[in-house]
């Protein structure tokens, strides 16, 4: 697939950086000591945030692709403060020059960091340099929606590819679970502006199972754009979300994938407690967070004492696997 057009969007991001070009703006996560310069908030074409402290204890290797301003390799390198702790890889060269003027910036307004911290590279997504079972976090935010199918598989492959056992891949993307008319789905230019390459959660997620990763965490998901007929070809509107997912590459449990995303299974029987006899016991009146996988079969024992709520898409961890 060419990515002309891709490549061309980005490129005159990086010389003129576009605040509207996708919706986050200011960091997620506000940190002790960690001051983000402007120019970074200004060029940061994320659609969500790969960043969350519960992925970073113990200064992981991490390995983010399509760098933009910096911002998140700058929040990743606040966890990971050792030389070349954080690989920023991009195939654009005017975004790899910003995104080191970007990080030099930010070494004069940060006393901790160091910009050898990050080792920027030249690479592509689809044919990583890295060494195979080498990083702990790899992630992409609002990237991979750009691809087309095959393309996509292959990103998602080779992140997993690259990634250790136990590894996290962590994603921020568009997801639309209405069907995109064809002349969006294939303009090129939409696509690189994060509007039209969104294809249904449910896809997406089956297309990380299949290459194998074994959980898979729904974090967020959130309204992002609104395709209108009275601005794009369509002749009915379609909502676009942001979704912020999680997979982590643990082997596919025999009965299937764990897939949380973001359901609840509460006991409130006589007994103190009630035991599904798969592992998962429940207090009495205590919420559990349940892969749905595990929601199916505690809906499936038709009980009067179970209720399991419908998937809420935010998924904190402490889950039943």
């Amino acid at each position: 697939m060419d990515h002309t057009t891709t490549h061309d969007v980005y490129r005159e991001a990086a010389l003129n950086p576009d605040k509207g070009l996708c919706c986050t703006t200011t960091p997620v996560w506000q940190l002790p000591d960690l001051k983000i310069p402007q120019i970074m908030l200004d060029m940061n074409y994320g659609c969500g945030s790969t960043v969350n402290p519960r992925d970073l204890g113990g200064s992981p290797s991490v390995l983010y692709v399509g760098v933009g301003g910096g911002m998140e390799v700058l929040q990743f390198a606040y966890f990971s403060r050792r030389p070349g702790a954080v690989i920023g890889l991009d195939v654009v060269d005017e975004m790899m020059s910003a995104c080191r003027r970007n990080l030099d910036e930010a070494e004069t307004q940060n006393a901790w960091f160091q910009s050898n911290f990050v080792d920027l590279r030249k690479g592509d997504a689809l044919q990583l340099p890295i060494a195979s079972e080498t990083i702990d976090i790899a992630a992409q935010n609002c990237l991979f929606n750009i691809f087309h199918d095959d393309d996509l598989r292959q990103a998602l492959s080779e992140m997993y590819r690259v990634l250790k056992p136990r590894g996290r891949l962590i994603l921020s993307d568009p997801v639309c679970d209405v069907e995109m008319p064809d002349a969006l789905k294939n303009d090129e230019r939409l696509r690189a502006l994060c509007l039209t390459g969104a294809i249904p959660l449910s896809a997406y997620i089956a297309r990380l199972t299949s290459i194998g990763f074994g959980t898979i965490e729904v974090r967020a998901k959130r309204p992002y754009r609104l395709l209108s007929p009275r601005h794009y070809a369509t002749d009915h509107l379609i909502p676009v979300e942001s979704v912020e997912i999680c997979a982590i590459k643990d082997p596919v449990p025999a009965d299937g994938p764990c897939v949380f995303t973001g359901r609840t299974a509460i006991y409130f029987g006589e007994a103190s407690f009630f035991n599904d006899g798969r592992g998962h016991t429940l207090a009495q009146n205590q919420p559990l967070a349940v892969c749905d996988k595990t929601a199916g079969a505690l809906i499936g024992l038709g009980r009067d004492d179970l209720w399991v709520s419908p998937s809420t898409y935010f998924y904190d961890g402490g889950g039943c696997c």
